[in-house]
Formats: C-alpha cells, structure tokens, sequence
C-alpha cells in the first residue's frame, strides 16, 4: 500500500462484480486527490449530466456525503419504481458503506479523506427484485472495487491467467469455437 504522504498520488482504478442474476452488483472506481485528474473528472461529471445518466453525490445519510467524497455514476437509466429505490437507495446506501468500510479497516487512510475524491461507476439491473440483497451486493462490491485500487489487483499475471481460459462474464462467454477463429 502507497505510504499515506502519497496516497493516490496518481489514480488508483479498480473493479468489482459480487451476487448473480438481477440483483448483482458491477463497480468500477477511480480514486483520486482533489486538485488533480481525478477532481477535474470529478467535477466535470457532476457539472455534465447526460439523459438518464445523472451523477451524483453518495451520502451515508441525508446531508451526511461520505468521505471520501465519491461521486455515484449510475450505469443504467433509472427504469421503474423499484430499480429507482434500488438506484438512489440500497445501491447508493452500499456503496457508501462499502467506501466507509475500506476507510475503518485503514484501505483507504481516514486522515486523508477529506483531500480524496472517488467515482464510482455502478450497475443496478433494471430487473432488481431485492433492495436488501442489492445493498448487500454493492457493498461489497463497492468495498472490492476499493481493494483492487488500492492494491493493484489484478496484477498482469492474474490477468494472463484468466486469459488463458478465454474471456468470460455474466452477459456472455464465447464457445472454444469462437475463441478459435
């Protein structure tokens, strides 16, 4: 872990996927100082919504923003009562405990939260039927995403690993068929 003097000196990227079917949790962040690359794509993405896609500030509690500040990116259009509850509620509810679970646990330094920024790009299936199952499943996914920044996993080999088996994900995995051509 970088000492605390130079923490996400540059940006840290990570990534996490946690649950199956509808309710699954997909996050991706980018954590950063406020002054640098990240706080001017933090800003910007704050500053440009686009139709469906409006970014906005996690909060722990209502006028209670986590720290680090993180920036919530919502992946999929809001489609639906449910997926809206599950969007701007247990969604964002987890991420932030997630983010707040990796400062308590020291991944990411409390003393330094205030000078940090993170995006978090998340995906809420439309099709999510369980808010408590999605909270839990974006927490840990949010947590995990952090993780992967803050220690560079996965490393080339792990990643050179798996691509020995081919690509695969939940959506579609090619048949040895088409991995051939």
């Amino acid at each position: 872990m970088p000492s605390p003097d130079s923490f996400a000196a540059s940006a840290l990227i990570g990534e996490s996927f946690v649950g199956d079917g509808v309710n699954a949790a997909h996050t991706n962040v980018v954590i950063g100082r406020k002054g640098g690359p990240v706080g001017t794509a933090w800003a910007t993405a704050l500053a440009t919504p686009s139709a469906g896609h409006v970014p906005f500030l996690t909060v722990l509690r209502p006028s209670v923003p986590v720290k680090p500040a993180t920036l919530f990116v919502t992946k999929a259009a809001a489609a639906g009562e449910l997926h809206e509850r599950a969007t701007w509620g247990s969604a964002q509810a987890g991420l932030a405990q997630g983010v707040l679970d990796a400062v308590v646990e020291g991944l990411l330094p409390a003393e330094e939260a205030d000078e940090l920024l993170i995006i978090a790009a998340v995906w809420v299936n439309p099709g999510v039927d369980d808010l408590d199952a999605s909270f839990r499943n974006q927490r840990a996914a949010a947590y995990g995403a952090v993780r992967a920044a803050v220690t560079g996993a996965p490393s080339v080999a792990d990643v050179l690993d798996a691509a020995e088996k081919g690509p695969a994900n939940p959506f579609y995995t090619p048949s040895a068929e088409v991995l051939a051509r």
